[in-house]
């Protein structure tokens, strides 16, 4: 299976204060296309820091990140910016949606950065939202949907500009046990039966158990590899 990320002793280090804080220490991590990985590892462990790394939110204090044969830790703000619109769709504990805009505008923002024209827009966030199951709730406001539809609306814009890679931070840590669920299905079916390369942070066993393999991370070090399902 072809690799899509490829980390190599990566090292991030945050300046609090007088002191500096190394987060992670030289990690070496490689993720096959089309793979579905779980990041675990208690608070503080560096999870969330390698997943703004490898979606290109941060840049590492030393070591390579190479996705699809491109070296993001060379780029500037501005390429990564360029890249990340590109490549990458982001989900969110808290789906980060704009309250004024309806379901359908929702989807379509990462789109007003392309040069789609408003007609296409459209039918790309419709074509986004039946995929999760939204159809029928374009019209609507967040706050004329549940969690879960509302994590569905945030899922339908991370995918609708087609990405390579899906970084996905708790996407349940804020939805009941049958939402989550629901959830958790559709990020299967989008890397099964759409081969969207995923990696997610969570604290959940249950929802790890949906990767394919479990990765955890214990003091800014990779503890053990799961060979997950």
């Amino acid at each position: 299976m072809d690799t899509l990320v490829s980390i190599r002793n990566l090292k991030k280090t945050y300046q609090r204060g007088p002191e500096k804080v190394e987060v992670l220490h030289g990690i070496d991590l490689e993720i096959p296309k089309g793979d579905f990985v779980a990041l675990m590892g208690p608070s503080g462990s560096g999870k969330t820091t390698l997943l703004n790394l490898i979606g290109g939110l941060d840049n590492p204090t030393s070591g390579e990140i190479e996705i699809e044969n491109q070296r993001i830790d060379r780029m500037s703000a501005g390429q990564l910016s360029q890249w990340r619109s590109n490549n990458v769709g982001f989900v969110f504990q808290f789906y980060n949606l704009m309250p004024t805009l309806n379901a359908q505008k929702n989807v379509e923002l990462p789109l007003l950065l392309t040069k789609l024209s408003a007609s296409q827009r459209k039918r790309n966030a419709e074509i986004a939202l039946q995929l999760v199951g939204l159809a029928e709730r374009g019209k609507h406001r967040p706050n004329e949907l549940s969690g879960g539809q509302q994590q569905r609306v945030a899922i339908a814009r991370a995918i609708v500009s087609d990405p390579t890679l899906l970084i996905c931070d708790e996407p349940t840590g804020d939805l009941d046990r049958q939402s989550a669920e629901e959830i958790l299905a559709l990020l299967q079916s989008l890397n099964r039966d759409h081969g969207k390369t995923i990696v997610m942070v969570t604290h959940d066993p249950k929802a790890a158990d949906h990767a394919r393999r479990t990765i955890h991370l214990d003091k800014g070090t990779l503890a053990a590899n799961g060979s997950g399902h």
